[in-house]
């Protein structure tokens, strides 16, 4: 039975100062490294074939500890762009709540949680997902088909993308969609690449 386990990074710096980091190439937080290492704790227990991580420091580092914790640093890792986080554009830096004062929360909220609306300068979820599925199916799915189990280290957004298309969740439905940092999110699958089960650990 093949298994993937997706893991949104440990909090980063700019998530606890609540700014939009997208593409920034931002730490994790002192908390991140520990949500990292309690991931690690919660996977004692499975044996990885191969990692993924985006390019960004804060999903490399989050694999990193979980993988030195459950000592199986020299599995494969593929680190590529397609799974970074959404490109905020014109949000990236700036404070969630001043931004929300600036544009109006429902136009903030908009651009976080829709499915197709970008923010200035930025990409969509649509955007994403049109980076992140092709990605998937063409690096990810196949060792899936073989039985293997696998970990992806990534992003909200990345990982929302990927979510949606797993649990084939609709536009509406993705709005409310939010991924917790440093908590892994466990997928089964059966001999054909359906899904079986999910859970987060």
């Amino acid at each position: 039975m093949a298994r993937m386990v997706l893991l949104r990074h440990g909090e980063s710096q700019w998530n606890l100062e609540n700014r939009f980091t997208g593409w920034v190439d931002i730490p994790l937080s002192p908390k991140g490294e520990q949500e990292a290492r309690e991931a690690g704790r919660k996977l004692k227990d499975f044996r990885f074939d191969r990692a993924y991580t985006s390019v960004l420091k804060r999903a490399i580092d989050t694999l990193r500890i979980v993988l030195e914790v459950i000592g199986q640093t020299d599995i494969p890792i593929e680190k590529d762009q397609a799974l970074n986080e959404r490109m905020y554009g014109d949000l990236q830096g700036l404070n969630k709540a001043e931004t929300a004062q600036k544009y109006g929360e429902q136009q903030v909220k908009f651009w976080r949680r829709s499915y197709d609306i970008r923010p200035p300068g930025g990409e969509s979820l649509k955007d994403t997902a049109d980076r992140v599925l092709p990605y998937y199916e063409r690096r990810i799915r196949p060792e899936l088909l073989t039985g293997r189990t696998l970990i992806v280290s990534a992003h909200g957004n990345s990982l929302r993308a990927l979510v949606m298309h797993l649990d084939r969740l609709s536009r509406e439905e993705v709005l409310e969609l939010n991924i917790p940092t440093g908590v892994p999110l466990l997928y089964e699958f059966d001999a054909a690449g359906a899904v079986r089960e999910r859970r987060y650990l």
